[in-house]
């Protein structure tokens, strides 16, 4: 790829795609999409540089998305780096367990977070949760587990099969990025129902993370991490 002059945080996004491998339906998936689909025939080509890249173990994927909860991007991170300092680097159950509410407060958690977040830990420290069956589970079998913890909602579950297992059928209706994209693509911009965004959908089947990863990149080229 040609050096060019571009932006640190394009550049960064260049080293991830050099260095990460796509999903194994990726190409499968935008080639059928293509096919099917006029919007995505013309966004696909414009972002085809890019993928889908699974970031973590389940557990940080989770604790992030606890974190980042009705909050910036910006302000999730700050938090987030202040808790990775209390936990020594490294956000697990068992270093999740050992803070104190307190510590846990000062690193910038609200008092409903930090019962989340202790939440989530004990969940997988116990063994509750069965994370290493996962990977045979069904989509909703998994976001049935993943809801009964207290502060994961559909939505979260729906982004930890698309950013960490990278499942290539979900259809976030909860997203509000999906839906605006939804709207200015394929609507001129006019509000767009969940009935009329699960109508536009059915048309991505069965591969509609990726068409929603690419109705993502039409609002927003750079890629959020998890």
């Amino acid at each position: 790829m040609a050096k060019s002059v571009v932006s640190p945080a394009k550049e960064k996004l260049t080293d991830v795609i050099a260095q990460d491998i796509a999903p194994e339906y990726w190409e499968q998936a935008c080639a059928e999409l293509i096919k099917h689909d006029r919007i995505l025939k013309r966004l696909i080509p414009k972002y085809g540089s890019g993928f889908l890249v699974t970031r973590g173990d389940a557990f940080t994927t989770l604790a992030r998305a606890i974190v980042g909860q009705q909050i910036s991007v910006a302000a999730a991170q700050s938090v987030w780096n202040k808790v990775l300092l209390a936990a020594k680097k490294k956000v697990s159950p068992k270093n999740i367990l050992v803070l104190s509410v307190e510590e846990l407060r000062a690193a910038g958690l609200s008092g409903r977070k930090v019962e989340y977040i202790r939440d989530l830990a004990e969940h997988f420290d116990s063994g509750r949760l069965h994370a290493r069956q996962w990977k045979g589970m069904d989509d909703e079998s998994v976001i049935k587990e993943l809801t009964a913890i207290r502060g994961i909602g559909r939505w979260t579950a729906e982004m930890f099969l698309i950013f960490n297992m990278v499942r290539p059928d979900i259809l976030p209706l909860d997203d509000v990025g999906l839906i605006r994209a939804i709207s200015l693509n394929y609507f001129s911009g006019e509000p767009v129902s969940r009935h009329e965004a699960r109508e536009v959908a059915a048309n991505w089947a069965p591969w509609r993370t990726v068409a929603t990863w690419y109705m993502w990149r039409s609002i927003d080229p750079i890629p959020v991490e998890y």
